[in-house]
Parts: structure tokens; sequence; C-alpha cells
């Protein structure tokens, strides 16, 4: 994972008094000095490095064919997420040196490309050289990326590149590099956590780090390290795909490539509470699958204690996270539950009632929300009594691994009342 911390975005900003000029003016690249050993990606490629083109992409790399076929590939499914996303297409090829081995790559070459880059690259990294030139609110830019061929650090740079040449910018740091980590693990139709593993190792490892040294640290910057990075790829994941805050989201991320007098906390700060209680609990149980919009918590239910032979009802789904139950518990009260129906915890799988399996797969378990902390988990029996262990909210779910909840199928129907006086006296 030392490749994260050699990623560096640089910026070349020319400002014009008057006037205005065209793409062709930006500085011409090794590329422009190779074209007669260009090839398309299909054809046979020569020893050495050889350039491979795609719709958007102009790939030089000592890749084989092959390989360098399945980047592009790779490249423009990317770029067309991340396209769609923000609303702007790509305004010209970008260009890329994709390097593999350095000793494929003759020293009269390496001459001619940027020393910066090459020099990332050697360092197991990567860096993208953006030049804008500008006049008023028009601009045209030119992007080339220099990086290594593995851990994701082309598809990383590319979306730098293409903020430089939709936006001509990528924003402030924890947004241009969280989102970067963003792209390069995106897929498509798929919300799911693909981050490495190691990453999540990390992210579960150590002390939480809050978010404002995450969005407001002017100690950190682009390149610094890959577990910045990697706080910063887990913020945006959450806020882009956690149901809560996706939707200002994107228009924060907007105005923010719009260099607009606008922050995280202007946008998310009556929501700072709930943000942090979800950021702390999506790096808790993060694991390759997690889905934050099926985790997304429920702030909008309201729960109310009970009195008497009264009741609360709620419908439990297999493919959820914490659900709310609608009941509001008092320490050391009994409490009786039926759950009704079954659900499926495989994607084919057979029925299992809310007992669960014998290793307690599909078992109905709680938890108990309360000023934004949470009791430890506990199973709760399909029909029977059970004990509060807290003052707060019940929340419910299907017992499954985090990662593997968007499988489930299928809800059961909770019902749940105080116990009466023979049934608390037998807890």
């Amino acid at each position: 994972m030392s490749t994260r911390n050699r990623r560096f975005v640089r910026y070349v900003v020319v400002l014009l008094l008057a006037g205005f000029v065209s793409a062709s003016a930006a500085p011409e690249t090794a590329f422009g000095q190779r074209r007669r050993r260009s090839r398309q990606a299909g054809e046979d490629a020569t020893p050495g490095p050889n350039v491979y083109k795609s719709r958007n992409f102009h790939v030089m790399t000592d890749l084989s064919r092959e390989d360098s076929e399945e980047l592009l590939e790779r490249l423009e499914t990317m770029l067309t997420l991340v396209s769609a996303y923000w609303g702007r297409r790509n305004t010209r090829p970008i260009e890329m040196y994709v390097i593999d081995d350095f000793e494929n790559w003759p020293e009269s070459q390496l001459a001619q490309m940027d020393s910066d880059g090459v020099a990332m690259v050697r360092g197991g990294g990567g860096l993208t050289i953006t030049q804008v030139i500008s006049s008023g609110n028009k601009f045209v830019s030119k992007a080339v990326v220099y990086a290594g061929s593995d851990h994701g650090t082309p598809q990383h740079e590319a979306v730098h590149a293409y903020c430089g040449h939709a936006f001509g910018t990528t924003g402030p740091v924890w947004y241009s590099e969280g989102m970067a980590e963003v792209g390069q693990y995106w897929k498509k139709n798929d919300k799911s956590v693909n981050a490495p593993q190691p990453v999540i190792d990390y992210l579960q490892s150590g002390e939480l780090k809050e978010l404002d040294a995450i969005v407001n640290n002017p100690l950190e910057t682009t390149g610094d390290s890959w577990q910045n990075y990697a706080w910063r790829w887990a913020l945006c994941h959450l806020l882009g795909f956690n149901e809560n805050y996706t939707k200002r989201f994107k228009p924060l991320g907007l105005a923010l490539l719009a260099k607009q007098d606008v922050d995280f906390w202007q946008v998310y700060g009556s929501q700072a509470q709930e943000i942090s209680f979800e950021y702390a609990l999506f790096l808790q149980d993060m694991a390759p699958g997690y889905r934050c919009d099926l985790c997304s918590w429920d702030w909008k239910t309201r729960f109310k204690g009970l009195q008497g032979s009264a009741l609360v009802q709620a419908s439990i789904r297999a493919d959820r996270g914490w659900q709310a139950s609608r009941l509001k518990v008092f320490e050391g009260t009994a409490y009786s539950v039926e759950a009704s129906g079954n659900w499926t915890i495989t994607e084919e799988g057979d029925d299992v009632s809310p007992e669960g399996t014998e290793s307690g797969e599909g078992r109905l378990v709680g938890v108990i929300f309360h000023d934004y902390t949470l009791s430890e988990p506990f199973d709760l029996p399909a029909d029977g009594t059970w004990t509060a262990p807290a003052d707060g909210d019940l929340f419910l779910r299907c017992h499954d691994d985090w990662g593997s909840i968007a499988d489930n199928s299928g809800a059961v129907r909770v019902k749940l009342k105080l116990a009466d006086e023979s049934a608390a006296a037998s807890e």
C-alpha cells in the first residue's frame, strides 16, 4: 500500500488579461513526438512502450497488448461512471504514461517525459500534471498522467485528469483525493465497498479520525500518505452512498469544483452528530461488500414507551442494517416479542425463521440506541421474553455478515409489548 503516499496533482494555471486561446496552445508532450509508434488497442505491439488508444485515453505503456486493452476498458468504465455522476463529459483525450517496468523504457524516451512524473512512478506512485489556461469563467486544460501499473494508480490519477479537463480543478484535498479513490474502486451498478482489505484493516485498527481533521486540516496535502487517502475515501464513500447524505453531497462537490465559497460544515453542519455517528459505525462494520445505502440509519421514525397491553409492530427486512422497532425500552423492564415469517440469508438459500440457523445466521438481533451510542448487540427470541439491558430506542436486524446482507431477501413481522408479571418473573 506504499503507493498511496506518492500520488500528486500539479497545476499550472495561466491567467490571461484578455482574449482566450484554444486547447492547442497547451504544450506538446512526448506523445506528439512518437506518433509513428502509436498503436490502436488490438494491433500487434512493437517491443518497448507503445501507445494504445480508446475514445478518452491515449496510454503509452510497456504493458502487453492484452493488459493494455484491459486497462483501457477499466479506464473507460471508470470515466463513464464519474462523468455521469458529475454531469460533465471529458473534453479531450487524457494522455497517460503507465510504466510497468523501467527496464522496458529507453533512457531517450524517459528523457522526453516530465522528470517529476518519472520520479513519482519510480517511487511507487503517480503524478497528474494539469495545465489550465483561463480567461474569466472560460478555460481550456490539458492533463497528463504518470502512473505505475498496479494498485489502481492509473484509475486514481485518471479521475484527477478528468476533473482537470471538465472543471479546471479537482477541489480541496479531502474531496479531490477522496473522490479519486472512490473513482478507482467504483464498479458499474455496484454501491458496495470495494476497497482493498489492507485499507479496511487500517481504518479499523486505530483511533477514529474526527471529521474536522479530514475536511479542515491545513497540514494535510495531496500526496501526503496512503493512510490519509484511506480516511478521505471512507468519508466520501459514506457521503456519496448513504441515503441520509447523498442528496447534498453531489451539489457540494460541484460547488467545490466550481470554486464557490462553500465548505463541508456549511452543508452538513446541522447533521454533524448524525454523520459522526454513522461514520464511526461504517468504519466499525465495514467489510468488502458493505452497502452504506442499505445500512443508512433511520433518523425519522418516532419511538414510544408502552403501558398496559399496548404494543408496537415493525416489519424487519433481511437485506437492511439496523431498523427501527418503534419501541422505546427501559433498563430492567421485561418485554415479550413475537416474530412471524421467514427470510433468506443467501441469494438462492432456503427460508430461515427468526430463530436463525444453528450457527446464529438469520437470527433476530437487537441493539439499543441512546444519545448517539449503541449497546452491545443481543439475540432476541422469535417467541418469548427478554429484558432490556439499557434505556433507549430498540433497533432490530437479521443477523448476517455486514458484507453479505445485499443478497438477503424477505422480512419478518415483529410484535413487541410489555411482558406480563408471570413472564417477567420467569426471566
